[in-house]
């Protein structure tokens, strides 16, 4: 038996939870999202899972879910996120001894009274469901117009954070402070431009930055990305912070001439 045979599988892992945990009272509905529900599963995906729970359950639910994955398998790693961007919604990460080590549970714990579910198609993807209790949620109807308010304020937002900030490379170009220029270059004049770009070609993920990028940009945008994002020296990059302010430019007038028309 090899070495990969002998790891712990996605499979089993979420089956033994569905198990143990749909039989809990204060458990009303588990499902998985991420690469499952964008049917991306490959060999590196990790597990994202999803518990909806009563309120004053959130502790007692993170104790049994650790209790059945040390059944499984020693806990090598447990990682606590201190405060998500969501009120009601508790997450911790968990590395198992015996799986692969791209094998990382993200784990979400939602209260009945969070008003967030991570359930729309249009943005969450297909989401697998485990249990769902007397059908208690189901997948949000999109509110199309709210989301193109939305965007539309957000494209200001971008626009004027890049007038604002954007110039900050060329300063530290100038003053030869070029890991700092480098810093800049990345968290504002490139993250700006994809976050453009990904309105452009897939405004339901606009805020994913990285993530998914690869299958959700045209193959040629992440061409000319990569040629951005590798810098080779002070002089590439000068020319590539001026070609990827010049494609902002662009691809902002274009987003924004079109959501006019719309």
């Amino acid at each position: 038996m090899t070495t990969d045979e002998k790891k712990l599988s996605r499979e089993t892992i979420i089956q033994t939870l569905a198990n143990a945990l749909k039989s809990l009272d204060y458990v009303h509905a588990f499902w998985e999202g991420g690469a499952a529900a964008f049917n991306r599963i490959d060999e590196w995906s990790d597990i994202d899972i999803y518990l909806l729970v009563d309120d004053d359950k959130v502790e007692q639910t993170f104790l049994a879910v650790e209790k059945e994955l040390k059944a499984l398998s020693p806990i090598k790693q447990k990682y606590d996120v201190p405060q998500t961007a969501w009120p009601g919604v508790f997450q911790a990460f968990y590395k198992l001894e015996t799986t692969s080590e791209y094998l990382l549970i993200d784990l979400a714990i939602l209260t009945l009274s969070s008003k967030e579910r991570f359930l729309e198609p249009e943005i969450h993807g297909n989401t697998v469901f485990y249990c769902n209790k007397d059908n208690m949620i189901k997948p949000p109807s999109f509110d199309k117009q709210a989301f193109a308010s939305k965007l539309h304020k957000r494209q200001e937002r971008l626009e004027a954070r890049f007038k604002v900030f954007n110039i900050f490379v060329q300063k530290e170009i100038n003053r030869r402070n070029y890991l700092e220029a480098i810093d800049l270059y990345y968290a504002v004049t490139l993250a700006t431009l994809v976050e453009a770009l990904r309105i452009k070609y897939n405004p339901f993920h606009h805020d994913f930055k990285m993530r998914y990028i690869h299958h959700e940009l045209p193959p040629r945008i992440i061409h000319r990305l990569k040629q951005l994002f590798f810098v080779k020296n002070e002089k590439d990059l000068q020319e590539k912070y001026n070609k990827a302010t010049e494609w902002f430019t662009e691809v902002l007038s274009e987003t924004t001439e079109r959501a006019e028309k719309s």
